[in-house]
């Protein structure tokens, strides 16, 4: 069972990856942020941690890190609003769990001889978790400094929604920048920069890769034929 999972194990983080993005578009977006988006992490994370199987001191990590994650969003549910320490925590399990995989995706993409549909997911997933990760690097920010991104038509006193968030962190990254969110604080300018400078890196670097990879095979193909 593990074995046939782990054939589709970009298939199965990729889809997970969708839901978490474009879920608030099904159900309410508020019901979606507050209590669906934290499972669909989960199953992100449990999907993620089929890619570690070949490396086992990752994965219990990673599994570690999951059960943190878990235990973190049943306190959310039944207590009170949290600390600045106690959202910091969540920010961190988070982010050091995406930066792992988005390196283990970039590992499997770079050193596979064969580019097939299960590459081009896995290169199309490691770009959405670098969106995620400038996610949770500029949630961070703004939890730790309240104040450093402008949100339009937030009053005095509201609270921004997470997804205004996500949305900066991948226009960001895909270099469209509209600017109707924008960082205000040297920090928050400091984390936009990281992003952009990443998904250009991602684009030019492993993107190419794996299409000069993809180019040879055709070539190789046409001429054992």
């Amino acid at each position: 069972m593990i074995k046939k999972l782990y054939k589709i194990r970009f298939e199965l983080f990729f889809f997970s990856q969708l839901v978490i993005l474009f879920g608030s578009l099904v159900f309410p977006e508020l019901f979606f942020e507050k209590i669906l988006s934290p499972i669909f992490f989960i199953f992100n994370h449990l999907a993620g941690i089929l890619l570690f199987l070949k490396k086992r001191w990752l994965m219990w990590f990673c599994l570690v890190l999951l059960l943190l994650n878990i235990i973190i969003f049943g306190t959310d549910l039944f207590t009170s609003p949290k600390s600045i320490i106690y959202s910091f925590t969540k920010m961190i399990s988070y982010f050091l769990f995406y930066v792992l995989i988005t390196n283990e995706i970039i590992k499997q993409v770079w050193l596979s001889t064969t580019i097939d549909r299960n590459v081009i997911i896995g290169l199309i997933s490691g770009y959405v978790s670098l969106g995620l990760i400038g996610f949770f690097i500029c949630l961070s920010v703004e939890l730790t400094h309240p104040g450093s991104f402008n949100f339009p038509n937030l009053g005095s006193g509201s609270e921004f929604m997470v997804e205004d968030i996500m949305y900066f962190s991948y226009m960001t990254l895909i270099t469209i920048g509209y600017g109707d969110i924008y960082p205000i604080t040297v920090l928050a300018k400091k984390a936009a920069i990281l992003i952009g400078l990443s998904g250009q890196f991602y684009l030019v670097i492993i993107t190419a890769i794996v299409v000069g990879k993809y180019l040879n095979q055709l070539q190789h193909t046409r001429e054992s034929n």
